[in-house]
This record gives C-alpha cells, sequence and structure tokens, in this order.
C-alpha cells in the first residue's frame, strides 16, 4: 500500500523507481496500482515523471 500523503508517495515512489523498477509502468503493474494514483497526486504537488530519468522532478 502506497502512502496517501503526496509527499511521502514521491519519497516511496522515487526510491522504488531507483532501487527496485526500470519505469513507472512497471511499478503500477508489479504494486497493482493504477498509474493516475500516483501521477495525479505527484502533479498536484508539482511533480512529473521523466522517464528518460525514471523519477518524479
Amino acid at each position: 500500500m502506497l502512502p496517501s500523503d503526496p509527499f511521502m508517495l514521491l519519497s516511496v515512489v522515487n526510491t522504488k523507481l531507483r532501487d527496485e523498477f526500470d519505469s513507472l509502468n512497471e511499478l503500477c503493474r508489479s504494486l497493482d496500482v493504477d498509474r493516475d494514483d500516483i501521477v495525479n497526486p505527484l502533479a498536484a504537488i508539482g511533480f512529473v515523471y521523466n522517464p528518460v530519468l525514471n523519477q518524479f522532478k
């Protein structure tokens, strides 16, 4: 389960992308999470996914 606080979500997701997954889609499939449930809260605090860096910036 991912945290609901967007700043905690950012930390958890970027750590998982760095350490465990090669892409956001892979992370979402593995955790059975809808991509929008990650992208939208992070966009609301000004972060977007960069597939080249494989992280939210």
